[in-house]
């Protein structure tokens, strides 16, 4: 029995970990689980999991937290959320949103086998720093994203040196096809209204802004170490083919399957094994129609910003990945439009000087840097 930490727990990866893991009984202990600030549904896991730890990263919720584990007389201990890192396991599954994952990211390198990564924007921020302490402590990165994930499995019919490209598909979310001008006044309810795939909101924005796939060509030129001029984008509306590599001979390996986040969930705690589990089997049904489009930069600008950065250096991927952050926050709260997100990712790209980055520390340094002028250009309304 391999023992398991969840970084997210209440999150959508999270929680369809938890969803898996029933299936499969008695094949992994969990060792923790860690949430960021939904304390109701982290004690319902606590109850029905029972974790040999439990965390939350909010101050005031820990000690409710702490106080909720010593009064009901659960087996499961309290721990600090920075204490968290140093407990040893198998496999560390990183799912929580954002560059708040960052640093349970990396810190928990050094005590993990394996890193299930569901994180993007922690090898977007650093991936350099994440491949190079994953190198030191012999741990194994395997990739959770769906598209990532798919483009693991492609590559075990080929050597790296018969690569030509990677091929990540997109389904190019609710607005696939509309013009800029259709895009000035759409809701977040219409943002929110992802065709395909069941996610969180910040992550469906992205998807909607094509984001989303920029990250990801960021995090699969670390992840995977092919040039971007290598790396492609085509927009897949009916996400079946998560992804393919194309090998130098002209040969495709793409993998398919169902629109369910625990198939790729299992792939990474399981590998190199396939284990069979009934409910993700696909149907073909009567027939079967898979179409690929070009993604269209100049409407959803968002995905070339993220090339160009991901180009120029870890400065820039850093601006790119924060504004994002809080222009995405501000359209959610209905403070900006959606044709804004980009807008001001290139303003704040414009705006910022480029600092040298040389360690974790420079990272974690800049990005606030980022997110606090952010936050003051969108309240000033300043782009």
């Amino acid at each position: 029995m391999k023992t398991l930490k969840i970084y997210g727990s209440t999150g959508s990866i999270g929680k369809s970990c938890l969803k898996l893991l029933k299936l499969k009984n008695n094949d992994f202990s969990i060792k923790l689980l860690a949430a960021g600030n939904n304390l109701d549904l982290l004690k319902k896991q606590i109850v029905e999991f029972e974790p040999e730890f439990a965390t939350i990263n909010n101050k005031e919720k820990a000690k409710a937290l702490k106080d909720f584990l010593d009064e009901e007389n659960l087996k499961t201990e309290f721990i600090p959320f920075d204490k968290s890192y140093e407990i040893n396991c198998d496999i560390t599954l990183s799912a929580i949103v954002g560059s708040a994952g960052l640093i349970p990211t990396f810190k928990s390198i050094p005590y993990t086998k394996r890193l299930a990564l569901a994180n993007k924007e922690s090898m977007v921020l650093a991936g350099e720093f994440i491949n190079k302490e994953c190198e030191m402590h012999g741990t194994e990165l395997i990739p959770v994203d769906s598209e990532h994930n798919a483009i693991h499995q492609a590559l075990r019919a080929g050597g790296k040196e018969e690569v030509k490209s990677l091929i990540l598909t997109a389904s190019g979310g609710p607005f696939f096809g509309k013009t800029m001008n259709q895009l000035k006044e759409v809701s977040v309810e219409e943002t929110l209204n992802h065709p395909t795939w069941e996610m969180g909101k910040k992550i469906t924005v992205d998807s909607a802004t094509l984001m989303n796939k920029g990250l990801e060509v960021i995090e699969a030129h670390f992840l995977f170490g092919v040039d971007y001029s290598h790396i492609k984008v085509k927009i897949h509306p009916q996400s079946i083919v998560h992804s393919m590599v194309e090998f130098v001979d002209g040969s495709i390996i793409c993998q398919m399957g169902k629109t369910d986040m625990m198939l790729p969930i299992q792939y990474a705690l399981y590998f190199p094994q396939r284990v069979y589990t009934e409910d993700f089997s696909f149907n073909f049904g009567k027939s079967l129609t898979l179409d690929f489009f070009e993604p269209d930069l100049e409407t959803f600008k968002s995905l070339k910003l993220a090339y160009s950065c991901g180009e120029r250096g870890i400065s820039d991927r850093i601006i790119l990945n924060s504004s994002n952050e809080i222009a995405v926050n501000y359209f959610l709260k209905g403070e900006i439009g959606f044709l804004n997100i980009p807008n001001f990712i290139e303003h704040m790209l414009n705006k910022l000087e480029r600092p040298e980055i040389n360690s974790i520390e420079d990272v974690l340094e800049f990005n606030e840097r980022v997110r606090k002028i952010s936050i003051k250009e969108v309240e000033g309304g300043n782009f």
